[in-house]
């Protein structure tokens, strides 16, 4: 059974579960090569709360944090393999949703690159759109091993 787990501080086993997740399932051009720049990436973002799903054994299967940035609320987000099309990354993303009027972020919008394993990097694009992401065709981010698009989610008042 999956069980949920909001935090503003992972303990250091949380952060390597994260960091394994991370460097497999991402594509291989923003793998951290160790914890310690991993660590140095969540100590950057601003007011951040975690969002855990933890297994059985109380290892972490997904992960979601929600975080201040230029002014906007931001969010990064990773699923273990096995979870993915199940349902559970919609769920993950309500705690986010829920606490947050808007919330944006960068997604890969193709399938050129590959993971550590050699397999392809599949696109979540689809998965956001259908969770009421609209895509920012005009706000792009390009750096040296990655180039992504911009998603953004709003409440919308009736």
């Amino acid at each position: 059974m999956i069980q949920y787990y909001q935090t503003q501080k992972l303990s250091k086993q949380q952060k390597e579960q994260i960091f394994n997740i991370w460097n497999s399932e991402y594509p291989s051009g923003i793998r951290y090569s160790n914890l310690s720049e991993f660590d140095n990436y969540l100590d950057g973002l601003a007011d951040k709360v975690h969002v855990l799903m933890l297994d059985d054994d109380h290892r972490v299967v997904g992960w979601l944090a929600h975080f201040n940035r230029a002014d906007e609320r931001w969010f990064a987000m990773i699923l273990d393999p096995s979870l993915q099309g199940k349902g559970y990354g919609s769920k993950l993303l309500s705690f986010a949703k829920n606490v947050n009027p808007k919330l944006s972020g960068w997604v890969v919008d193709h399938s050129d690159y590959m993971k550590a394993d050699g397999s392809p990097y599949e696109s979540p694009l689809s998965f956001y759109l259908k969770n009421g992401f609209e895509l920012r065709k005009e706000d792009r981010l390009e750096i040296k091993n990655l180039s992504t698009v911009k998603i953004q989610w709003s409440i919308h008042e009736l």
